[in-house]
């Protein structure tokens, strides 16, 4: 463990902040308004904040001299010394920035338990024409939506899911790119359809609203991948029935197990398609679902497999594969 999240974990647990940061030399008390302050911000602070409980600039640099504190930019010390945390950095973003900046993007998305979406730069939303000079390793993005009324529970100023997602996602290099964020959002319960689309009205004028809003829709619908989402496609486009989803089956090894998609023909068979993405690639996941598949089979089941990537690129052979087993002709 470095020093400084050494200290900063000595300050989560409520211990005197005023010890550590003197280490063994004597140095000036801290007003308790301040200490609170510092916890609440890991350590991380405005010097307009320190001016407000009498620590001038002289006594910043005489703490930085001694080693105590370090400074982040014209704007931010650090009472702690040492590498910062990402909730550090965010801080430290943000209070650069003036009282009217809050954490956004993929960055809030992030924080609030997105995964598989990391990015690493940190982003800040400003007020438009704010002028914020460039801080390291933090992206300010500028906008006319409102800042801090628009940031949910917790000390750092932080976006909500909700127009966070819809905001990244409007302007997303695609809208498959949009779409996925969006699904991630749901699919990983930290937020909901409903939601989504009451935040997509509020937000007007927001880009592809139309769009986002019919995909929203079909969140709401049960579509909770990108992947469902492009087998419906497929099912309209091609004009195959939509199929059963998520079907509970159990295995020829007495395991339970959920299906992607399932028809069930007139003449009492049952085809199954299962749809691998991203996360099949491993080789733990592969070898666990070739064991899924031979355990499926011996049920009697016809099974067919495809990528994410075909269902969506190539969803005419995966079609025409289908109606080969007799699937739209004899459901």
């Amino acid at each position: 463990m470095t020093r400084s999240a050494g200290r900063l974990s000595e300050l989560a647990c409520g211990q005197p902040i005023r010890r550590r940061l003197s280490g063994h030399q004597p140095t000036m008390s801290l007003p308790e308004e301040l200490v609170s302050l510092s916890r609440r911000q890991l350590g991380v602070v405005a010097r307009r904040q320190l001016l407000r409980h009498g620590i001038n600039r002289h006594h910043v640099r005489a703490q930085v001299r001694a080693g105590r504190w370090q400074t982040i930019g014209p704007e931010v010390v650090v009472l702690t010394t040492g590498e910062l945390t990402r909730g550090q950095r965010m801080w430290a973003g943000v209070l650069h920035a003036g009282e009217r900046a809050a954490v956004g993007g993929i960055t809030a998305l992030q924080a609030r338990g997105l995964d598989r979406w990391h990015r690493e730069a940190i982003t800040v939303l400003v007020p438009k024409s704010l002028g914020i000079d460039s801080f390291p390793g933090v992206t300010y993005v500028e906008t006319r939506r409102p800042t801090v009324p628009w940031c949910g529970p917790g000390t750092l100023p932080m976006w909500r899911v909700e127009p966070a997602a819809l905001l990244v996602a409007g302007y997303s290099p695609s809208i498959r790119t949009a779409h996925g964020l969006l699904a991630a959002c749901v699919q990983q319960r930290l937020t909901t359809p409903d939601e989504l689309d009451r935040w997509a009205r509020a937000m007007r004028p927001l880009r592809r609203s139309k769009p986002m809003r019919a995909f929203i829709a079909g969140l709401a619908g049960g579509i909770e991948s990108l992947a469902e989402a492009d087998l419906s496609a497929l099912c309209r486009a091609h004009r195959i029935p939509p199929p059963t989803r998520q079907v509970q089956r159990v295995g020829s090894d007495g395991r339970t197990r959920y299906t992607d998609a399932e028809w069930h023909l007139s003449d009492g068979r049952v085809v199954v398609l299962e749809i691998d993405g991203g996360l099949h690639h491993d080789v733990g996941q592969w070898q666990r679902d070739v064991a899924r598949e031979r355990a499926l089979v011996a049920t009697g089941v016809i099974m067919l497999r495809c990528t994410a990537w075909e269902l969506r690129h190539d969803s005419a052979a995966i079609a025409r594969d289908l109606r080969l087993l007799g699937v739209g002709s004899s459901c």
